[in-house]
């Protein structure tokens, strides 16, 4: 097996990206066709995705660089999308008692900085994260344990091995709150929900390190659109229906 080298951007994180965005676009394609129950299923791949997109983010920096040009642009992006996103997630999604994903990436992507460039600063930064993220379980997508989700994913691309099994526990632990989840109990159904959210990140891990012979179209920032974009979309078209 060959195993690529994490330090410059190669095909496999923007693997990675777009199928994050594919299984959250198939994930809510639920809100136009509530039958499809398997679309819940799959987009149960998306969160974890988007994590490690962080997570492998965070571990090609240097370590000890927090106050960074790049980290101050990264932290902009993802501050300005988690509040661009709330309309259209509420609009597509008006009952849930969540705001929309962003918020939960965005506690992550702190926490995993701090993971990552440790000292005093970075300690202050990750408790302060996870602090955050206590205070707003129950308005949180994926609540404390997705917060920690892409920190977990860092510590696993920084240590292959058994390490790999913290991020898939702490990926079923944030989907345990679900409410589909909840209302659903314990049936065959549940247990495929239970064992994609385990498989996610592990799948992610390795497609991550897997040497890709083929391009991938690179996903830039056009992606932060994406999130936004389409559930405004899919609210258009549940409306015209």
């Amino acid at each position: 097996m060959v195993w690529v080298s994490l330090q410059k951007r190669d095909t496999n994180l923007d693997l990675i990206k777009w199928l994050a965005m594919l299984t959250m676009l198939l994930d809510h394609l639920r809100y136009i066709w509530p039958d499809n129950g398997w679309l819940f299923i799959v987009g149960r791949l998306a969160f974890p995705m988007f994590c490690l997109g962080i997570a492998a983010n965070v571990a090609r920096s240097q370590t000890g660089e927090l106050y960074s040009d790049n980290n101050v642009r990264y932290m902009c992006w993802m501050t300005a999308f988690a509040v661009i996103s709330e309309l259209p997630y509420r609009l597509l999604s008006n009952d849930s008692s969540t705001l929309n994903v962003m918020p939960s990436l965005l506690l992550g992507l702190l926490i995993t900085w701090g993971a990552h460039h440790r000292g005093r600063d970075g300690l202050i930064l990750a408790l302060a994260g996870v602090t955050v993220a206590v205070l707003m379980q129950e308005r949180l997508m994926y609540g404390v344990f997705g917060a920690l989700l892409p920190a977990a994913l860092l510590l696993a691309i920084q240590r292959p091995g058994l390490v790999w099994l913290l991020p898939a526990a702490l990926c079923v632990l944030a989907n345990s709150r679900n409410r589909w989840l909840a209302e659903w109990e314990l049936q065959p159904y549940t247990l495929l929900i239970v064992i994609t959210a385990f498989v996610a990140p592990l799948l992610g891990l390795w497609l991550l390190r897997r040497l890709r012979q083929f391009r991938v179209w690179p996903v830039k920032r056009w992606g932060y659109w994406f999130y936004p974009g389409h559930l405004a979309v899919l609210h258009m078209i549940r409306s015209l229906g």
